[in-house]
């Protein structure tokens, strides 16, 4: 694989032109032919197993299951036996930043939906979405999304038996499957776009998640106190462990956070007809999700999701985006106004009773509790159920 793959040349000559921290540009660009350096030789390894044998060590892993998992093979159980919280996990931490959550959960989703996750595809990493297929199922991706997204905020939900937990290792897992299958696919130009779902790509989408959900949370009329934005960062600082990005890549601070994002645009080629593809159809999922089923109310939640996105994003973005031309002009304003006024109205434990209710009806709960199964082809219309 050359070094650095071709679609980075230009991103990386300008990003250090620019910067005058080039070893954050060159780490960024060193992450782009990463993937999940202690996962991705174990699935490797177990590449041809039997899509429900591989199914059932995974989950007795994740769950505990000790009997099961010394059936596995050696690589698996040692990975798992190897699995240790960082020196610096500190779970009491987490506390300010899950009593803001549920304070500003409504606020927080919007942020998480129409700002995060689109600006997630800004990278190359929307190729391994796009390839894979799975536009088709981004109304299930996004309601798998709002349901990590609960179980981390969750009291315990990062507990090593905590659904946060669970669900994060699990994606860690789906995210090396995906890896696997794609770099070993007749689709994926890895001397153009180095390592499919590479570390570099989690490590800015960690970021945003972090960092960017505060901003955009704040925009929208979320507030929070400096120990809430710490926790909030801690909380995703640990998931991102979880999810497999190398402590490398993943931030520890604010300050880190917004580098990473800062580097990245610069680094990266522009967002392409994947990007797009991949931002519209999230935006276009969110009625779905919400079961608005009226075609005028359909319509009227689909065009603020756009204009609050492009607020979030800014005119550049949204428009390689290819999103409708639309004026933003105030947009942010009125909804943090319009949001306050009514917080001011209500009580404020009778709004974390409506906004956890909320967050539960449009996130993905199925009646067999977390799943462990993984895809067995890249492409989704291939795929074993997952």
């Amino acid at each position: 694989m050359t070094f650095p793959p071709s679609a980075y040349v230009d991103g990386y000559a300008k990003a250090k032109a620019r910067l005058s921290d080039r070893e954050a540009v060159d780490n960024y660009i060193k992450h782009t032919v990463i993937g999940d350096p202690e996962l991705d030789p174990v699935m490797e390894e177990l590449a041809s197993m039997p899509p429900h044998d591989l199914h059932r060590f995974i989950g007795a892993g994740i769950e505990q299951q000790d009997e099961v998992l010394s059936t596995a093979p050696k690589s698996l159980r040692d990975f798992f036996n190897n699995l240790e919280d960082p020196p610096w996990l500190d779970r009491e931490a987490f506390r300010p930043g899950i009593r803001a959550f549920h304070a500003n959960v409504d606020l927080m989703l919007t942020a998480f939906v129409t700002g995060v996750l689109v600006e997630g595809f800004s990278t190359l990493i929307a190729k391994s979405f796009y390839l894979t297929g799975r536009v088709a199922a981004t109304k299930r991706r996004l309601r798998q999304n709002n349901r990590q997204l609960l179980e981390i905020f969750y009291p315990g939900g990062l507990e090593r038996n905590g659904d946060g937990w669970k669900l994060s290792t699990r994606v860690r897992f789906v995210h090396a499957r995906i890896r696997h299958l794609l770099a070993n696919s007749d689709d994926w130009k890895h001397e153009a776009w180095g390592t499919p779902i590479s570390a570099a790509h989690l490590g800015f989408a960690i970021s945003v998640f972090s960092q960017r959900l505060l901003e955009y949370s704040i925009a929208v009329g979320a507030k929070f106190n400096e120990k809430e934005r710490e926790s909030v960062l801690a909380i995703w600082r640990y998931t991102g462990l979880l999810m497999g990005i190398p402590e490398s890549i993943l931030y520890t601070n604010s300050a880190e956070a917004k580098k990473i994002y800062r580097i990245t645009p610069m680094c990266e080629p522009p967002p392409d007809a994947h990007s797009s593809a991949m931002a519209n159809a999230l935006i276009q999922s969110i009625p779905g999700i919400a079961n608005i089923t009226d075609p005028d109310e359909k319509e009227n939640v689909i065009n603020l999701a756009y204009r609050l996105s492009r607020g979030f994003l800014g005119n550049r973005l949204a428009d390689q985006f290819e999103y409708p031309k639309t004026s933003t002009m105030g947009v942010l304003f009125l909804y943090r106004m319009k949001q306050r006024f009514q917080r001011f109205l209500k009580d404020t434990q009778l709004i974390r009773s409506e906004n956890f209710t909320q967050l539960l009806q449009i996130s993905v709960y199925d009646d067999i509790g977390v799943s462990y199964k993984m895809p067995d082809h890249f492409r989704q219309s291939k795929s074993s159920d997952w």
